[in-house]
């Protein structure tokens, strides 16, 4: 009886749910559609690294200090292979050279050959084994010292094949001619691969006769774990061997790591989603809770106990869950197939043929299910509330003062403890700062979500007063309609108010960033130019170049060292020091808290304040430096440099100097270059001599102040524009919102708006009142969501001053935008319930009860 009866209502209200139902379809369909995009990725990439890893890789040991040295490729001697091959059990050991640290341009064009999503170019030998991942599909392999194979993908890219000319640069430049095309076997990760036969490879890319791994492939007499520990006794301690599943691990965590992040984000943002969707489902049962008051009141006057009526409710609730589940799993799907695609367009070609595992329904519909049976709850309360002799009232049901008071009481006492989280994060920093902050974002937002239906009447009537005096009648009943149910308002402006309140917050803190870094660089940077390479070091031919241009007075080498420093402590820290030459005190000012900045590029060391204060350093004290392969040496703090300034925060500073006495001369490459320009030179034609004497090296990115400005606002941009477009799922649920309160409320005010009409309303000032009642609802929204924002934001930039967001800048523009585009939601919103209720008939309208 409960279920039919739970049915039959449904049915018969289906046209007013079906916008909850696209609610809860877009939470859903975001949720399932990152589960099997993330599953479906993992699993393609699990099956590419069991498919090509060999039996066993055999490389020189890990030395985390040593390896990550800019152009160092970590070798082992030719004869290793020799040697594995003839332990028992190997069918074949491989020679392997690989590197990502050579950059591949097309001459043709002078363009970067390569991903544009950071994936790595990886350039080796051609080597024939059991398990290559790709395979020549025309052409044949490299040949001489002139040759080389191209993956089909980037060749196909950069519109080259058989016989195209292709740069290689890695110290100097080195010309080839493709001679094969090779396609993978099984998916492109996102790589370009570019192949020299052996002898090529080990000059062009080592300078050594070498290999940087072995590649063993057992005759399966024994483990891969036998073969390993076989290996590792023959060669000894400078060697590293891993097993196929080693290595399949260490891949599978190392693309695993972006996997996730992309996961949890779009997750992040999916329960956004799902929250907002609560919403507008509140607001749908609790408007059909009203207008059903009079049927309520009879099936508890025939007999039916609040229990009952409770679960009808919520049976409604239930089924519109498990329909809306179903519909957005369908639609997760397309989803995951629409990211497939887009990671194929960037490159990375993943198995189309979904993975979809049992936890992609069973969370979906948990999030459906239970996000709809929550909002569903207190409309169904509400409902089993509802007396008998309700069947012989009006359907509206007035608000009880008690209730009012507790919902004053509480969103006071949560808003007034949120704010106190707010001003407590403010003076604060690091982890409390964080736990503070999270507390109060999300105390000041429940706040705001219980107190808005209070702030309706105060507020609504400062938002509304000017529509009366504005547009006559139509604005007088527009503001009195939005304000005849506060709860209603409120809940419908909420919606609206928390993906505007994260828009706002995020500006806030972006603009803070671009201009905090904007700001140091004026205050900090002497230099005119910058040259940047990128994932490579920068060619000596090229520093030759910029300090050659006409106009350029001198310039300053950096390179990054990698090392571990041991204070007089014991503290062991890895790090990369910053070396260069002594021209940086002409091209940067650094912030010198104590001792001298000549000295830390005179046989000194830089620490900051924060690590000084950690380890109790004062200038002179000694640390000792260690650079991997037994090469050590003890350099002097010759300066702690104060804290605050993202360009130095975190960063050891020495001299090249010194870590060319640690490095008994072996210095790795330049990672950047500074230039100065000379007295009265016009700076914008030195930077214009700059980029032509560059034209040779496309990877290097050249820039003046301005340029280099505006490359770290378009970056943040870019981290924006990511954030913006996932909001844009809230902002359309929220906006969903807005149009089913219309919708329903012009259908519970059909009489209403019969009698209107019949007393000299017309369709045009009707369709207007629908309108501006919308627009009103989305200003509220806005309002409150632009002071939750600036309010998040601004603590936020407080928190995060000690690491070097020391400029608060409130983007005025963002939030003029947020407010003018809330009148434009509004607005569309108001669409179809303005058009249906002008459509309205009269008589019949009056006649409906």
């Amino acid at each position: 009886m409960l279920l039919k009866t739970s049915l039959r209502s449904f049915f018969a209200h289906k046209w007013r749910l079906v916008l909850s139902l696209l609610a809860v379809v877009l939470s859903v369909a975001f949720v399932a559609g990152t589960l099997v995009f993330y599953n479906t990725a993992t699993s393609t990439f699990d099956r590419l690294f069991a498919s090509t890893a060999s039996d066993l890789s055999v490389s020189r040991a890990e030395d985390e200090i040593a390896d990550g040295a800019p152009g160092r490729v970590p070798t082992i001697p030719v004869g290793t292979a020799a040697k594995v091959a003839a332990e028992p059990g190997v069918k074949a050991a491989i020679g392997q050279v690989m590197t990502s640290d050579a950059t591949l341009v097309d001459p043709a064009t002078n363009k970067v050959i390569g991903p544009t999503t950071g994936a790595p170019t990886l350039t080796g030998n051609w080597t024939d084994t059991p398990r290559n991942s790709v395979e020549i599909t025309s052409g044949h392999a490299p040949q001489g010292a002139d040759q080389l194979v191209l993956d089909a993908d980037t060749a196909e890219k950069a519109h080259l094949g058989l016989g195209s000319k292709v740069r290689i640069i890695t110290d100097a430049d080195h010309d080839f001619t493709v001679s094969g095309i090779a396609a993978f076997r099984t998916t492109n990760p996102g790589a370009a691969l570019a192949f020299l036969d052996t002898a090529t490879a080990q000059q062009v890319l080592l300078g050594t006769e070498a290999y940087t791994s072995v590649e063993v492939f057992g005759d399966g007499t024994r483990t891969d774990e036998q073969l390993k520990a076989a290996a590792l006794a023959d060669l000894g301690s400078d060697f590293q061997a891993k097993t196929a599943a080693e290595q399949k691990k260490e891949n599978s965590d190392s693309v695993g790591s972006f996997l996730n992040f992309m996961k949890y984000a779009m997750l992040g943002f999916a329960v956004l989603a799902a929250g907002v969707g609560g919403f507008l489902i509140v607001n749908t049962f609790s408007m059909l809770v009203t207008q059903r008051t009079r049927e309520i009141g009879l099936l508890r006057a025939i007999g039916g106990s609040r229990s009952q009526v409770n679960r009808s409710v919520l049976t409604e609730g239930l089924i519109l869950g498990v329909l809306g589940s179903t519909l957005g799993i369908g639609a997760g799907l397309g989803l995951a197939l629409g990211m497939i695609q887009l990671m194929k367009a960037v490159g990375m070609n993943l198995d189309a043929s979904l993975e979809v595992t049992w936890t992609v329904p069973v969370v979906s519909y948990a999030v459906g299910v239970l996000v709809t049976l929550f909002a569903a709850f207190v409309p169904a309360r509400r409902a089993s509330r509802i007396t008998p002799m309700a069947a012989l009232l009006d359907h509206a049901a007035p608000v009880e003062p008690r209730a009012n008071r507790i919902r004053t009481a509480v969103g006071s006492l949560v808003t007034a403890a949120g704010a106190v989280a707010l001003v407590l994060a403010a003076s604060s920093s690091g982890a409390t700062g964080g736990l503070l902050i999270g507390l109060g974002v999300l105390a000041t937002l429940v706040g705001a979500v219980v107190l808005g239906p209070l702030l309706v009447s105060g507020l609504l009537r400062l938002l509304g007063g000017a529509l009366p005096a504005l547009f006559g009648p139509a604005g007088r009943l527009a503001q009195r309609n939005v304000m005849r149910n506060p709860r209603r308002t409120g809940s419908t402006a909420a919606a609206l108010m928390i993906g505007l309140a994260v828009v706002v917050g995020a500006s806030v803190i972006t603009s803070s960033m671009v201009s905090s870094a904007t700001a140091q660089i004026e205050k900090s940077v002497g230099a005119d130019y910058i040259v940047g390479g990128g994932r490579t070091p920068i060619p000596a031919a090229a520093a030759e170049a910029v300090e050659r241009t006409p106009g350029v007075d001198h310039i300053t080498r950096q390179k990054e060292v990698p090392a571990e420093l041991t204070t007089p402590d014991g503290a062991r820290t890895r790090t990369d020091l910053v070396a260069a030459d002594p021209n940086f005190t002409r091209d940067f000012r650094l912030p010198v808290a104590s001792g001298t900045a000549e000295g830390v590029f005179n046989g000194g060391l830089s620490v900051d304040q924060e690590f000084a204060d950690a380890h109790h350093l004062e200038v002179g004290d000694p640390i000792a430096v260690a650079y991997g392969e037994g090469r050590t040496q003890t350099v002097p703090v010759a300066a702690v440099l104060a804290t605050g300034n993202q360009l130095f925060d975190g960063s050891f500073f020495t001299g090249i100097g010194t870590v060319s006495t640690g490095l008994n001369g072996q210095l790795p490459g330049d990672s950047t270059l500074f230039a100065g320009a000379s007295a009265g030179a016009d700076k914008g034609a030195v930077l214009a001599d700059l980029e032509k004497a560059l034209e040779s090296y496309p990877q290097l990115m050249v820039k003046d102040q301005a340029g280099y400005k505006d490359m770290i606002k378009s970056q943040v941009d870019q981290l924006l524009s990511m954030v913006y477009g996932l909001l844009g799922l809230t902002i359309v649920v929220a906006v969903l919102g807005v149009v089913n309160t219309l919708a329903l409320s012009v259908i519970e005010r059909t009489r209403e708006i019969g009698l209107l009409r019949a007393i000299g309303l017309s369709r045009r000032q009707l369709r207007r009142v629908v309108r501006l009642e919308s627009v009103v609802i989305a200003l509220f929204g806005a309002v409150l969501g632009s002071a939750l924002g600036l309010a998040w934001g601004v603590t936020a930039r407080s928190v995060l001053a000690d690491n070097g967001l020391n400029v608060l800048t409130v983007p005025t523009g963002t939030v003029v935008t947020v407010l003018v585009g809330s009148v434009v939601i509004g607005l569309v919103a108001a669409l179809v319930p303005a058009f249906r209720a002008a459509r309205m008939n009269v008589l019949a309208a009056i006649a409906s009860d």
